[in-house]
């Protein structure tokens, strides 16, 4: 069957089977921080993170189009995205939970913007909330990073539905 090369063909597959290849991509970790409307933080584990630009800082994560924190997002000028180091397993679980307070029992201090950046973290980054591009089912974001620290130790990725530790 021909198709236009204007547009994509129809996919040959179902969502659950593009969902179960997609989760042999091993991917790093991260909980993205902002406040609330009530000024109280908030915080959710996110896997989709990318680099876009080097000149100027330039990064990406994408949330769920239906998301009921997608408002949140939406709407602030900062968020602080937060990579997990490998021994961080229960605080990505912690944050892709509904526990009503995230952060009861959490470490972390304050950003530039007051957000929270995370203790023990790999790595973290503080964003202005640049832009935001709805492709399909998801919402991308793309961060300006205005401050960021780093401290090499292993990482936590998710691969085939389970979290592991990778590096040394």
């Amino acid at each position: 069957m021909l198709t236009s090369l204007n547009r994509a063909a129809e996919p040959e597959f179902d969502t659950s089977h593009f969902r179960s290849a997609l989760s042999q991509f091993a991917t790093g970790v991260t909980v993205i921080t902002t406040r609330d409307e009530r000024g109280g933080f908030f915080g959710l584990t996110a896997s989709s993170f990318n680099s876009v630009s080097l000149t100027p800082p330039l990064v990406l994560w994408s949330l769920g189009s239906n998301s009921r924190s997608l408002p949140l997002f939406s709407a602030n000028s900062h968020y602080v995205i937060n990579v997990l180091a490998g021994d961080q397993a229960a605080l990505a679980e912690r944050f892709a939970s509904r526990v009503d307070d995230r952060f009861d029992g959490v470490d972390f201090m304050l950003s530039q913007t007051g957000l929270p950046i995370l203790a023990g973290v790999s790595a973290w980054f503080e964003c202005h909330n640049r832009s935001r591009y709805p492709e399909g089912d998801h919402v991308i974001f793309v961060g300006e990073v205005e401050r960021c620290a780093f401290e090499s130790k292993p990482a936590l990725v998710f691969h085939d539905r389970r979290f592991a530790q990778v590096g040394s």
